[in-house]
Formats: C-alpha cells, sequence, structure tokens
C-alpha cells in the first residue's frame, strides 16, 4: 500500500496533523498513514514510527542540543522515503528539522506539502527561496502568508486557521463555568503559562504571582491555570486550581486571561477573552531573536492584527508588578476592554473559516500518486 508520512515535532502539530490525517482517511482509503507524530497521529489511525515528544523543544540555543537526535530520525526517515512506498510527505510547522525532511523528499522525488509554514515573515526570510525549491504544495494559515508566498514561487493556498475547526460551536460563560465548575457571577483570570516543560519553567512562578496579585487586589477573583498533557504543572508551585484539554472553555469562562506567546493568544482571539501576553526565554535565545526578528510583536494576535492589541511583557517585563495594572484596567475599564474585545474579532474574521483539515487534505490528495 501506498502511504503518507507525516512528521510533527511537537502537540500542536500532532493536533493538527492528526485532524487532516482523520480527513484524508475519507478522500483517499486507499492510502497509508505513518508519522512522526503522538497521540492525535495515532487516534487518526497512523502507524506511528516516532513519537515526538523526543524533539518537542523550544529556544535557539535550546534546537542545538537535540541535533543528534534529529540527525538519527533523519537517517530513518530517508530509508523510508527511499523505499518507494512513500506517495507523498506532509511536514507540519516544526521548521528547524521538518525543512530537512523535506530536502530529503524533494532529492528522492517525493511530493512535498508542508502544512503550517515557517514564520518567515518574522524571521528567516533566506528560507523562502529553500522553500519554492523543495516544497510541492504549501498550506498556509495566517491570511497574508499566500500572497507572501507566491510571490517567492511557491504554490501556496490560504486553507483558514485550524484552531477554527475547534471552535465552530463555542459555549456561553455561563455554559462554560458550569462545565468548570466555576460560580456563574464573579471575576474570572485564565492562566495559560505554556504546554511545554521550558516554558513553563520559564513563565509559571510570574503567572501564578500575578494570579496572586491581581486576587489580592480583587478580593473574590478567581484564578484558574491551563494545563496539557505534554507537561505537568507542579502543584507545589501553583495553589490555584488545574484544568487540561479545555482551553476554549477556560477563555470563555474567563472576564481575562494571561497568555504565553504564541497560539493561545489566537485562541482567545477566537473566544473573545481580554489578555495581556507573556513570554521569556533564554537570555541567548532572546539576544539572538532580536537581532534577526523583522516585526514589531511577537504575539500572533498581533502580527495578525497588524498593530499591537494587546500589551506585551517579554523577559525582564514578565513581572506581577507590571502585568497586574494591565489586567485590573482590562477588568475595570470598561471602553478599554471594549476596544479589545472589538479588534479581536477583527482578528477572528481574518483567520477564514472552519475547513482548514479538509482543505489541507484534498491539497495532499491533488500530489499523492
Amino acid at each position: 500500500m501506498r502511504e503518507i508520512l507525516f512528521v510533527a515535532g511537537e502537540a500542536s502539530g500532532d493536533m493538527h496533523a492528526g485532524a487532516v490525517a482523520e480527513q484524508l482517511r475519507t478522500i483517499r482509503p486507499d492510502l497509508g498513514v505513518v508519522a512522526v507524530g503522538g497521540p492525535h497521529l495515532r487516534a487518526a489511525g497512523a502507524t506511528i514510527v516516532h513519537d515526538y515528544n523526543d524533539l518537542a523543544v523550544m529556544g535557539l540555543v535550546e534546537v542545538l542540543k537535540h541535533v543528534p537526535k534529529h540527525a538519527a530520525l533523519l537517517r530513518r526517515l530517508r530509508q523510508k522515503l527511499e523505499s518507494g512506498t512513500v506517495a507523498a510527505v506532509v511536514v507540519v510547522d516544526y521548521p528547524g528539522f521538518n525543512m530537512k525532511v523535506a530536502r530529503a523528499a524533494h532529492d528522492l522525488g517525493v511530493p512535498v506539502v508542508y502544512y503550517v509554514t515557517p514564520q518567515v515573515w518574522a524571521w528567516g526570510a533566506k528560507r523562502l527561496p529553500v522553500l519554492a525549491q523543495i516544497v510541492t504544495k504549501a498550506a498556509v494559515i495566517l491570511p497574508f502568508e499566500e500572497s507572501l508566498l507566491r510571490g517567492y514561487g511557491i504554490d501556496a493556498t490560504f486553507v483558514g486557521h485550524p484552531l477554527l475547526d475547534r471552535a465552530t460551536t463555542l459555549p456561553s460563560r455561563a455554559e462554560a463555568r458550569h462545565r468548570l465548575g466555576l460560580p456563574p457571577e464573579g471575576e474570572v483570570l485564565a492562566l495559560f503559562p505554556g504546554s511545554r516543560a521550558q516554558e513553563l519553567a520559564r513563565h509559571l512562578d510570574d503567572f501564578v504571582a500575578t494570579g496572586k496579585e491581581l486576587a489580592r487586589r480583587r478580593p473574590g477573583l478567581r484564578v484558574i491555570v491551563a494545563g496539557a498533557a505534554t507537561a505537568q504543572i507542579d502543584r507545589a508551585r501553583c495553589p490555584f486550581p488545574i484544568v487540561s484539554g479545555a482551553s476554549f472553555d477556560i477563555l470563555r469562562a474567563a472576564n481575562v486571561a494571561l497568555c504565553k506567546s504564541g497560539t493561545t493568544t489566537l485562541e482567545a482571539a477566537i473566544a473573545e477573552c481580554p489578555m495581556a501576553l507573556g513570554y521569556r526565554t533564554a537570555r541567548l535565545s532572546y539576544a539572538i531573536a532580536k537581532r534577526v526578528v523583522k516585526i514589531p510583536s511577537i504575539g500572533l494576535v498581533n502580527v495578525v492584527a497588524g498593530r499591537q492589541v494587546v500589551r506585551e511583557f517579554i523577559q525582564h517585563d514578565l513581572t506581577a508588578e507590571k502585568i497586574v495594572p494591565e489586567l485590573e484596567r482590562l477588568l475595570a475599564d470598561t471602553a478599554y476592554r471594549d476596544a479589545m474585545c472589538a479588534s479581536l474579532r477583527e482578528v477572528r474574521d481574518t483567520l477564514g473559516t472552519p475547513g482548514a483539515s479538509r482543505r489541507t487534505a484534498e491539497l495532499i490528495a491533488t500530489v499523492a500518486s
């Protein structure tokens, strides 16, 4: 049987890839699915040849420690490609490794679909000519990426953001609070410190300190923390309730959120939850990023908006002392809050329509022989 090889190097990529693989099975039941991935791809019927937990890492410096593992896995995947059973490769995000996989596939004449392409608009623009050489089709999830990539000769299609597939029906605040066991009245702060061990190591204490200080200033405020199966939160460091696998419920239940940078900020936009953004990485990684990043904001919600919709508290600014006044303003200043909510709705509307997984599966079917 001919196969599609998916390569997803972390939890979010596995989730997106799993949804595409599930759709692909209905479009092309004649194709098998093998993958570097995790539970979502496995649930979609893929045979997992390598678990992504060995690969997930953040930060420019931290990635260097994973080079030997990457090299060994790349050799295994090249052998798989040389077997002649792979009809197409679908690489999902994770560009440091997946660009190498795409190159190997291209050199062996195997079509490549890149889903969730590298953020070349932020840094790494030199990758664009390379992508043009090695990628058969690109399925992009941000609206401005299609024209950018097409300008470099890449066959790119905006498929919409996959988050919308998970948010076709969002609960009301009352419904969300009922599901989470929260009272229907009163203020709620949601904390999203991250889904990786490295993120939690750098964010959790300051996120928790922010929750404690805001609760001290606003009696009756409840704080809830979003957890993840990929990294456990140390309860000795976090006195607040931790809920996993319910990000949209948490955001709909909350009056305000503190989110780490990344896709979480788009989830908050879709849920229309006002927020502040916090992020910290290794000092050397940050110093390198400041030299190479070409955009003024790091939060995806701000990047998509093209302006600062949400305040960003980065590196040494990630402290309760600096963040709490912003969260208090969002809770107390109705005009300020309403203006942010209006901007979040604009961001949500630019993300396309539900169906990204189906549209991506259809693209894959067109190149798989």
